[in-house]
């Protein structure tokens, strides 16, 4: 018999007919759980110990996965291969409120076209962004986090004849666009930050099911390409339309694993900022960022930003599968969202939509010996798109605020870089946080929102070090 697997929201079938262990952890053919967030025949690092999960060899796989193990895992190289000489616990960029197994396991590996990201997992790759790239508003391009939901990836040389298709029940037509005829398009600019929504889920106590990431599920950068609604005009869009559903090119390793399909609501899909990027901060986008082309949905979470997207379907029914019914939802009501996603929405559960308000500090770092005679506190701060009206930051735990300086205004869903000067200090132990507030007048939460799959952790970060 098949067990039910506990994921986004609620129980539910196991979707690869595979006999499977709930845990946070699953080694070979299995799930990520709490999202749904990988289905693959990887290496995890989370808190469940190898024993428990089902065990297939790599050769089960041998010839579906595009992006195969040699190919990934020898641009990961050796060091992620052999353990390599440090984990990236004995470096003080993962928090001490991360699994043990996260701890002992995650390591600073290089992908192609990146510098050493934090090594979640491999099959899919998971990748997380050092907390000390986020002193400034945008995210190198090569140091950018990399996330996806299935293992099969499509190599450069399948990306070559890429086309996107556009069509569906409530189109006029259907239309294949190249990326030349993107190009011909009008071209957009937007300054947004990708956040995984289970960014900080590492950290819930206690843990939740699902990758154990810690700050670096996010970045921000410009994006530049085509309005998705001029796209969809190509097509024509009736009367009838409610939802636009979006497919990419990476796929299930084994044929029972559900497909990662996402929609957007009408009214979102239409936004003058929602785009379909060809272009990140002034070059063409990574192949591992979602090469040769990606939605962009500024202020909603990155699971709405389809990678190497290849079919848009505007459609007169909401779309209905695993990814949008059994995972990325939460109980109704919890997060405060300007736009519901009415189609999707029921009386227990709406899914992860729009971005919460948060904050985070990348300078000092957990267990840092700083000068007595002070140092500046830097971070970064960020929200669904009001725009950040003020950063506070506190050196004893939160009992106390005083006002940072914001940096420059890249838009109202970029990154605002902080800064903040202690000046002259005491010696001895203290406590660094940061707190955002709005434009809309939401802060950051005091105590953490428990939810089923880790969503939404927008608790100011507590940094011990010491002055000596």
């Amino acid at each position: 018999m098949v067990p039910a697997l506990v994921g986004g929201y609620g129980a539910f079938p196991a979707p690869l007919g595979l006999p499977v262990v709930v845990g946070a952890a699953l080694f070979g053919v299995g799930i990520v759980l709490g999202t749904g967030c990988g289905f693959g025949t990887g290496r995890y690092a989370g808190a469940a110990a190898p024993d428990l999960a089902l065990q297939v060899s790599s050769e089960t796989v041998s010839g579906v996965y595009q992006m195969n193990r040699r190919d990934l895992l020898a641009s990961i190289g050796a060091v992620a291969l052999a353990g390599g000489p440090a984990t990236a616990a004995d470096e003080p960029w993962l928090s001490p409120l991360l699994p043990d197994g996260t701890r002992a396991e995650a390591r600073f590996s290089r992908l192609p076209g990146k510098k050493p990201l934090i090594q979640l997992t491999d099959r899919p790759p998971n990748f997380e962004t050092p907390i000390e790239a986020f002193r400034t508003a945008i995210t190198p391009n090569d140091r950018f986090f990399v996330r996806y939901h299935l293992a099969n990836i499509p190599s450069t040389d399948a990306l070559k004849g890429w086309r996107l298709t556009v069509g569906g029940d409530a189109a006029e037509r259907e239309v294949a666009l190249s990326h030349a005829d993107l190009d011909a398009l009008p071209q957009v600019e937007v300054t947004a930050v990708c956040q995984c929504a289970g960014n900080r889920r590492g950290l819930f106590s206690p843990h939740v099911p699902g990758v154990q990431w810690g700050y670096g599920a996010m970045g921000c950068a410009t994006w530049r390409g085509p309005r998705l609604k001029d796209v969809l005009a190509k097509a024509g869009v009736t009367p009838g339309a409610l939802e636009v559903w979006l497919d990419g090119q990476d796929g299930p390793v084994l044929p029972q694993t559900p497909d990662f399909r996402k929609s957007l609501p009408m009214a979102k899909a239409l936004e003058e900022r929602v785009i379909i990027a060809t272009a990140m901060n002034g070059s063409p986008l990574p192949h591992l960022n979602g090469f040769p082309a990606r939605i962009v949905v500024p202020g909603w979470t990155a699971t709405y930003w389809m990678k190497h997207v290849t079919a848009i379907e505007v459609s007169s029914k909401p779309l209905d599968n695993y990814w949008i019914h059994k995972s990325y939802r939460v109980p109704a009501g919890m997060f405060a969202v300007d736009l519901p996603f009415l189609t999707q929405n029921d009386e227990a559960a709406w899914p992860v939509t729009e971005i919460v308000v948060n904050s985070l500090v990348a300078y000092p770092i957990e267990g840092m010996r700083l000068p007595e005679a002070g140092f500046t506190v830097q971070g970064v701060a960020w929200d669904r798109g009001h725009g950040i009206r003020r950063a506070d930051v506190s050196l004893d735990g939160g009992k106390t605020w005083q006002q940072a300086i914001l940096g420059d205004d890249f838009g109202p869903f970029a990154f605002r870089a902080f800064s903040f000067k202690t000046g002259k200090l005491p010696l001895g132990p203290l406590i660094v946080s940061s707190r955002a507030t709005s434009n809309a007048g939401e802060t950051q939460a005091e105590t953490l929102r428990s939810n089923p799959a880790g969503y939404h952790n927008n608790v100011p970060q507590q940094i011990a070090v010491t002055v000596a």
